[in-house]
């Protein structure tokens, strides 16, 4: 491609989101990224909900802080995010030296969204004495407002690691706040924002399923809502609900999470049968429309011209490790 074509895709990047380039379609995909990731030194990072194809061809899957600690402990030179938006800035954030690049910089994320850094500064504003925890889920602007990150996974740790006699503020996500006011006993300050995919969820569906499937076990994701949570055999992460159908004895699973995570579980326990909980519209199952906008074409346009790139500030960047850190050593010394 000329230089000037490729000004005029970069150009439609900034509208489009992705490198607006035609890919011929004889192309084989997955041996051509794979060439290029040896030539560019780079690692190709796919989380749980990305499309089957995509989770194939990555070298690591897993949920998002997860996987960009193994980025970081890689000597990759560029990381590959097909994830959204907040998850390759989490790369970016504990790997400042590398070039970072997602797919589709439009892959963005309902509950991240749903808190925007100024609005939550004013919030915060009103309980200066709080501590601020947020879920790993949020914008980095977000999290240099923020005194400790949190996964799903160690999120009752770190509640339980905060001195009794202060207050804590919780964010985004409004549903596993709930959940960890319930699971600890603590009080919170809750900022309403919630996952568009975990809230859609029907419980008369999911309660049809179960009269279906009398010997499933129904697993959830703490980001539902409390009375899917409630018939729940099993909550968990999106890594702690694959790691509970690899150890149960189970033979058939009702999963309330994004479908995407269907595909491992089904690599793991190909004697299992996994159903997709249905969200309460037309759809059989739950799909994040944003996770989707990343493809095969685009992971492999991303890898060829380096585009689109996350860039953060160094303010950003710098304040934004230090409640990732924070909660990484609340983690270590839980055992996690």
């Amino acid at each position: 491609m000329a230089n000037s074509e490729l000004q005029i895709a970069k150009d439609k990047l900034l509208k489009n989101g992705y490198l607006d380039i035609d890919v011929d379609p004889q192309l084989d995909l997955e041996k051509e990224i794979i060439k290029l990731k040896k030539r560019k030194n780079a690692v190709i990072l796919a989380h749980y909900y990305q499309e089957s194809e995509i989770q194939d061809i990555a070298d690591y899957i897993g949920d998002s802080l997860g996987l960009s600690q193994q980025a970081a402990s890689t000597k990759a030179d560029m990381i590959v995010f097909a994830g959204v938006h907040f998850m390759a800035e989490t790369a970016k954030i504990l790997s400042p030296q590398k070039k970072v690049v997602l797919p589709d910089l439009k892959a963005g994320c309902s509950l991240a969204d749903s808190c925007p850094a100024e609005l939550f500064k004013k919030f915060k504003e009103k309980y200066p004495d709080h501590l601020v925890v947020s879920y790993i889920n949020c914008s980095a602007e977000l999290k240099t407002l923020t005194d400790i990150c949190c996964t799903s996974t160690n999120a009752v740790h770190v509640i339980q690691s905060i001195d009794k006699n202060r207050g804590i503020i919780f964010a985004p996500d409004k549903n596993l706040g709930q959940y960890l006011i319930k699971k600890t006993g603590r009080e919170l300050i809750l900022w309403n924002g919630a996952c568009m995919v975990h809230e859609i969820f029907s419980h008369e569906k999911i309660v049809k399923l179960q009269i279906d499937y009398p010997n499933a076990e129904f697993i959830a994701h703490p980001e539902c809502e409390q009375h899917i949570l409630a018939r729940a055999d099993f909550i968990g992460s999106t890594t702690g609900l694959l790691n509970y159908t690899k150890r149960s004895n189970s033979k058939e699973f009702i999963v309330a999470t994004e479908s995407g995570i269907l595909h491992q579980m089904q690599i793991h326990s190909p004697e299992k049968v996994f159903i997709p909980a249905p969200p309460n519209n037309t759809c059989a199952c739950n799909d994040c429309p944003h996770m989707k906008r990343n493809t095969l074409e685009k992971l492999y346009l991303a890898l060829k011209y380096e585009e689109p790139e996350i860039i953060l500030s160094d303010f950003v960047l710098e304040k934004g490790r230090r409640c990732i850190d924070k909660m990484l050593e609340i983690s270590k010394a839980a055992g996690l």
